[in-house]
């Protein structure tokens, strides 16, 4: 039989624009990947990495199991959506191929098959296709359903704030609503005509064609279907929508180890074409829970990325905590890419040559206090105190003199400022010969692990006095206080140290755990990534995080970074906080706090360190 009929036309249109350009551009991406992201790409793409990047494009881009995780509802909304109609097409070409005994046909004869043939009687296995496609098209109008209700209101799917669109996303979104109402339709019309269809579509079509000129619509309703389908091909190149096809690329080229880099690349390209604009990120920031700013979130600063139409308020308005990196259900780096933009417009060129080098004396451990240390010097006190009461051999490489570690000056896209800090810190790091790096500072000891090239491991404190407490060195007696800890944006999603403030913590006293912990962790609100805040909303942002975390329900909050300890003290009277170290002092039953930090220094070597 001859398949064909004009209505057939927009679909078709559309299916072949959608596939070139979709294409054109992965081709284009790849091609401009630069040679050590292509050579990744050569050597991974035959090995176990394209296996697990098939299982990883199942379970969220069909199933979205991530966003699951937030909300039942939501991740049935977008499953039903994708998996839904990725079963309705598999489904769709099966039944025509057993109907045509494995004849190839245009791709839209599954699509249409139920305006070209009425009486399956041959079709092997017709009442459990025609159930089949019946139950799944009612499965993919149930996340419809949804979809509509979330434009309405998102709470109940988990979302307090949802995205603002463009006329040409909404104008998407309208087609993408229509097709599969259009097609219940236009499959219950023609099943009442000519007798067929499935459980539902029979029924339904049975009550549509008792109505007089009900005949009239057959036709305008297969055009209609074709033409909203056509729309949303076309579409889907110019809107969020083309985060369909290029989060399948986006996986596949992260499981082979690509990642961004310090500056954009063609990766960069992928990522932001990948985001779908679900508004995640808008709730998961605090700026936007806490002080209504909720323009500026990743989902727009993306979206004026890809359109080349981004702003200095776009770039700049973000604390980079790392909350949104954790919250994006597709895993885009959204905090390295707005690094990098503010790496290409950089405020002012900074120059700090006029900086003295500073020498250090010997010693196996370098402890470097930074500039927050400097200003919370409780908290340089009580570390230095466990190490001398463990014994350390260290130095105090910035006791009399500091440079800041150039963090502060990268995350606000100084990178050339930053990198001559660094060479500076560097000779005075290795001028030690030391056997490691100790810092109180996550905020140092991030860009001492990624940007310094440091060939010494880098320790934060926690870290460091964990392994000395775990071997016997430092012998701490628990209290029975109780602690709850909060948990540093650099040190935590930054640097991934969750386990060992925490470990140091039930040495000392009975921890007390929070919701809003981990990769949740709220930020304190005092990032020196954001200059567009004053200290009032700092404020807010701090104690809103305090309450979050039940400050008033315990007698110490522990943190793991001076810069959070000092933001919290400054925002709140009535809480006690401490550093980890502080809590620790309190505990140490080999120093009595007795121990100052200024004694001479021990001798004797560290066993934690190899």
């Amino acid at each position: 039989m001859n398949y064909y009929h004009h209505f057939v036309i927009p679909f078709t249109a559309g299916l072949l624009f959608l596939v070139i350009v979709v294409a054109a551009k992965w081709i284009g991406w790849i091609k401009n990947l630069d040679a050590e992201q292509k050579g990744l790409i050569k050597r991974n793409i035959f090995g176990k990495a394209s296996l697990h990047a098939t299982w990883e494009v199942i379970t969220e881009s069909l199933l979205h199991r991530r966003i699951f995780q937030k909300n039942f509802l939501l991740g049935y909304m977008h499953m039903s959506l994708a998996f839904g109609w990725f079963l309705l097409i598999v489904m769709g070409n099966l039944e025509t191929r057993f109907f045509t005994h494995g004849q190839m046909n245009p791709p839209y004869v599954p699509i249409f098959f139920e305006f070209f043939e009425h009486d399956l009687s041959t079709l092997r296995y017709k009442e459990i296709f025609t159930f089949v496609m019946d139950f799944l098209l009612l499965f993919v109008l149930s996340g419809v359903a949804l979809a509509y209700m979330k434009r309405a209101t998102s709470k109940p799917l988990g979302m307090k704030k949802a995205t603002k669109h463009a006329f040409i996303d909404k104008l998407a979104l309208t087609s993408l609503w229509l097709i599969f109402p259009l097609r219940l339709a236009a499959e219950s019309v023609t099943a009442g005509l000519y007798d067929s269809g499935g459980f539902f579509t029979r029924w339904l079509g049975e009550a549509i064609v008792s109505l007089p000129g009900a005949d009239m619509l057959y036709y305008p309703l297969w055009w209609a279907y074709s033409i909203s389908l056509g729309l949303f091909f076309i579409s889907v190149p110019f809107t969020r929508y083309m985060h369909i096809p290029t989060e399948t690329l986006l996986i596949f080229l992260r499981k082979y180890g690509i990642r961004e880099k310090n500056e954009h690349t063609s990766y960069t390209q992928v990522e932001l074409n990948a985001c779908s604009r679900c508004g995640i990120c808008i709730d998961s920031c605090q700026l936007s829970s806490e002080l209504g700013i909720s323009n500026s979130q990743s989902t727009y600063f993306l979206k004026s990325l890809r359109d080349k139409k981004t702003t200095d308020y776009l770039t700049e308005t973000c604390m980079l905590c790392g909350r949104c990196d954790f919250a994006c259900p597709v895993g885009i780096e959204n905090s390295t890419i707005r690094l990098n933009q503010r790496r290409e417009t950089p405020a002012s060129a900074i120059n700090f040559g006029y900086v003295p080098t500073i020498e250090a004396s010997k010693g196996k451990i370098a402890f470097f206090a930074g500039c927050m240390g400097q200003l919370t010097p409780s908290v340089t006190k009580a570390t230095l105190t466990l190490f001398n009461a463990a014994g350390v051999e260290y130095t105090h490489i910035d006791k009399d003199a500091t440079i800041c570690c150039g963090r502060p000056l990268q995350v606000n896209g100084e990178e050339s400022a930053a990198k001559e800090l660094a060479q500076k810190n560097k000779q005075l790091i290795e001028g030690t010969g030391a056997q490691a790096l100790v810092t109180t500072c996550p905020i140092c000891a991030r860009i001492f692990a990624e940007s310094y090239g440091l060939s010494i491991p880098v320790y934060h404190h926690t870290q460091f006095l964990y392994q000395l407490a775990a071997s016997g060195q430092l012998k701490l007696t628990p209290t029975s206080n109780l602690i709850t800890y909060h948990d540093p944006c650099e040190l935590g999603r930054g640097l991934g140290i969750y386990e060992e403030p925490r470990e140091l913590l039930k040495f000392a006293g009975n921890l007390v755990e929070v919701k809003s912990s981990k990769t949740d962790s709220l930020c304190c609100g005092g990032s020196l990534a954001i200059t567009s805040i004053n200290q009032q909303q700092r404020s807010q942002i701090a104690i809103k995080t305090l309450e979050s975390i039940g400050a008033n329900d315990v007698d110490f909050v522990a943190t793991a970074c001076p810069l959070c300890k000092k933001t919290f003290t400054a925002a709140s009277d009535e809480n006690a906080i401490l550093d980890v170290s502080e809590i620790l002092v309190k505990a140490c039953t080999n120093s009595r706090q007795s121990l100052k930090p200024e004694q001479k220094q021990r001798t004797k070597e560290t066993s934690t360190v190899n």
